[in-house]
């Protein structure tokens, strides 16, 4: 099983897009600072995730979200589902 998924910072609030194909061990790796993107911003919360069959899939729907740069539809989604 592939993911892709929403954390927010409790620190400021902001949002990190990402994917895996282990969701505990990498939302252990955001707040371990083992991410270099995401390290300062600890700690981190899940709060919006998707599951798909292929890792291609995952990584499409990934880039796709980036590419919307939309706060408003991060927001959305995460109201819409559930982690």
């Amino acid at each position: 099983m592939h993911y892709v998924y929403i954390l927010q910072s409790e620190r400021n609030g902001r949002y990190y897009i990402g994917q895996t194909n282990s969701m505990d061990r990498r939302v252990e790796q955001h707040n371990n600072g083992r991410v270099k993107a995401t390290k300062y911003l600890r700690p981190w919360v899940l709060v919006y995730r998707e599951e798909y069959a292929e890792g291609t899939e995952a990584r499409q729907r990934e880039w796709w979200l980036k590419a919307q740069k939309s706060r408003r539809l991060l927001e959305h989604l995460i109201k819409s589902g559930a982690p």
